[in-house]
């Protein structure tokens, strides 16, 4: 079989679904990535200002993108007064990378309801002690945050904390990238158009 890099992306070698892409994408960097879900996550302040970190796709499918946080993290901050994002996905032993951008939906509440009790406890733990964000005064206060959460649950399942959610990327736009030699790589965009979309190779 020949590397992604060596044979390039064509355009007919393109699904007219980005989504279908997408998971044909993740399903090849499954193989050679230890962790293909990992995704950089861009928001910004109402202002303009921007930041970025790198979080999991928990679930992905026509709807959108979703990860999940604490609502009064910064990102939960900043997408609540700009609930817009963009996602990258790096896959570097394929040479590939995966740009979606568009507005941020908050995931139902049921949803997250049912992904929190999914998670191990200790995440689940960690989820209701950590003000994530914030300054700490030091490692310790962190632990006897969770040990005080421990003592209070007296051994019951965690639930879900209300700052505690989802939030779905809703794309407008992919790209799909393809590394070359000499920099030329193979890039290609999908901008909504209607129900469809539109594909057009971008220069490198």
């Amino acid at each position: 079989m020949i590397p992604p890099m060596e044979r390039g992306l064509r355009r007919r070698d393109l699904d007219a679904d980005p989504l279908r892409q997408f998971e044909r994408w993740l399903a090849e960097a499954a193989a050679a990535v230890a962790v293909p879900e990992a995704v950089a996550v861009a928001t910004a302040t109402a202002g303009g200002a921007p930041s970025v970190r790198m979080v999991l796709l928990k679930a992905v499918d026509e709807r959108g993108h979703v990860f999940y946080t604490h609502t009064t993290s910064r990102k939960g901050r900043e997408l609540a007064s700009n609930p817009q994002a963009a996602l990258l996905y790096h896959w570097a032993p394929l040479g590939r990378q995966v740009r979606v951008e568009g507005p941020v939906e908050p995931v139902a509440p049921a949803e997250a309801d049912d992904y929190f009790a999914s998670r191990p406890r200790g995440a689940r733990v960690g989820a209701l002690a950590s003000p994530q964000s914030r300054p700490l005064s030091g490692r310790d206060e962190l632990e006897a945050r969770v040990a005080e959460v421990e003592r209070s649950l007296a051994g019951a399942p965690p639930q879900r904390p209300e700052t505690w959610s989802g939030y779905r990327v809703v794309p407008e736009t992919w790209e799909f990238w393809q590394h070359r030699d000499s920099r030329l790589h193979d890039r290609f965009r999908y901008s909504r158009a209607g129900e469809g979309w539109t594909i057009e190779r971008l220069a490198p």
